[in-house]
């Protein structure tokens, strides 16, 4: 199971215990993929499809809760949600399903209904908490976080841009820099970064899920740092044997050329140390020499030696 699809298992599985925050959460759900159709006679009925059945069963579970409500609910097609199977809910009651729609405000006293597709009604959304709910609710109709082993990226898709702006503005209620890009015939909501994306679930209250996140971020931070240092020590190495060479190769050119033995003391014995402990860095290489001698001395004298094997 992909980590966007336990996310959404957790958030099904939630319910406000305020019927404010069940109606913004059932409008988000309305809007993204609920329509609604009339009759010959100008009753009303509701209807809401989606591939994914925890946005029915959360649908189903909020119509209950919030209007004693029991939908029909339906599948077409074969296999589970991942392979295109869809699942519908259906409000048929002219009354039931007018109840519905007057309480997450499309439609109207007097009977005039507003497009699902529009932003849902502010009057929602004015409580932090109804905020929360709205947010949950649309990424769980149209939403998805990639998997944090290998990228940050949380989006909500939207129909309209008013849509999306009012679901950017929720966000951003939260402090959370939330931005909108087109995509095809849609606009996405998206936020980056692990930051974000721990926010976001904090957002949406999916906290088993934000302990995932930060268990992977931790992880993640580790094995970036292993990673880091193993570099840093691998290209230590590369640059200390390549040092080692080049010395090792000024000094056999003395030998074969005036001989050691016409190099000062202090030089001589450093180019015999250096030939007999050809692996070690320069600070354990002084350690060899009688007396000791630091890091910075012995690369003075290593730097005289090939001054003197570039002379000849």
């Amino acid at each position: 199971m992909s980590f966007s699809q336990e996310i959404k298992e957790e958030l099904a599985g939630q319910m406000s215990p305020a019927r404010h925050c069940q109606l913004a959460e059932l409008a988000a759900l309305v809007g993204a993929c609920g329509t609604y159709g009339i009759r010959s006679d100008r009753s009303v009925y509701l209807l809401l499809q989606s591939e994914n059945i925890l946005v029915i069963r959360k649908a189903a579970r909020l119509l209950r809760r919030a209007f004693r409500i029991q939908p029909e609910v339906s599948a077409y097609g074969n296999g589970d949600w991942r392979k295109g199977r869809l699942y519908t809910l259906a409000v048929l009651d002219p009354e039931a399903a007018g109840q519905v729609l007057k309480a997450v405000k499309y439609l109207s006293q007097s009977g005039v209904l507003r497009e699902l597709s529009l932003p849902a009604n502010g009057l929602l959304l004015q409580q932090t908490c109804c905020r929360r709910a709205f947010i949950r609710g649309c990424f769980l109709a149209s939403g998805s976080i990639s998997d944090p082993r290998k990228s940050y990226h949380f989006e909500i898709v939207c129909g309209t841009p008013e849509r999306a702006e009012q679901v950017r503005d929720a966000i951003r209620s939260f402090e959370v820099d939330a931005k909108i890009v087109p995509r095809k015939k849609s606009w996405v909501v998206y936020v980056k970064e692990s930051d974000g994306i721990a926010d976001m679930l904090n957002v949406m209250e999916a906290h088993r899920g934000l302990m995932n996140l930060e268990n992977i971020r931790i992880l993640r931070g580790i094995s970036g740092h292993v990673n880091r240092s193993v570099n840093c020590e691998t290209a230590n190495l590369n640059k200390t044997v390549s040092a080692s060479v080049e010395q090792i190769r000024d000094i056999e050119k003395i030998q074969k050329t005036i001989g050691l033995g016409s190099l000062p003391d202090s030089l001589r014995e450093m180019a015999e140390v250096r030939l007999e402990y050809p692996d070690l860095p320069l600070k354990e290489l002084g350690e060899h020499l009688n007396p000791p001698v630091g890091k910075s001395g012995v690369n003075h004298r290593l730097r005289k030696i090939r001054t003197i094997a570039e002379e000849l």
